[in-house]
């Protein structure tokens, strides 16, 4: 994925969405890998559940998903973001902040939480840096 393959707004956005980002959103086509359950420390089995979203757009703050399951407001996930044009995923931890139905799936909106042990700095600046180039 190139950097122009982002784009301010969302055309095909519902109206029902909530817009609550203080941010320029980026249309893009990404995936997240959020963790559900966590692996057993020290199990043979993998015993841990992800779920596989679309990212519908983003921005330094957050992002907006397609999930295959409802996710619980509140809850604090663990997530893994693929950008095409960056060699590594980003480790990150987002807070579900709303979650509605769209069909068969559920459109979710998750906060980005700073942490230490995440990759928060260098999605900021991937953010910054398609920002620029647009």
């Amino acid at each position: 994925m190139a950097d122009t393959d982002y784009s301010f707004g969302n055309l095909d956005e519902s109206p029902q969405e909530p817009d609550n980002r203080s941010d320029y959103r980026l249309t893009a086509r990404a995936k997240a890998i959020l963790e559900l359950e966590s692996q057993v420390p020290g199990a043979d089995t993998d015993g841990g559940r992800n779920e596989e979203c679309r990212i519908r757009d983003i921005s330094a703050q957050g992002m907006s998903l397609l999930s295959r399951e409802s996710l619980p407001v509140g809850a604090l996930l663990s997530a893994l973001v693929l950008l095409d044009h960056h060699s590594e995923p980003f480790k990150l931890t987002v807070e579900v902040i709303w979650c509605q139905p769209d069909g068969s799936r559920f459109l979710v909106g998750v906060k980005i939480l700073e942490s230490d042990e995440t990759a928060y700095v260098e999605w900021v600046e991937a953010v910054a840096s398609a920002l620029a180039s647009d």
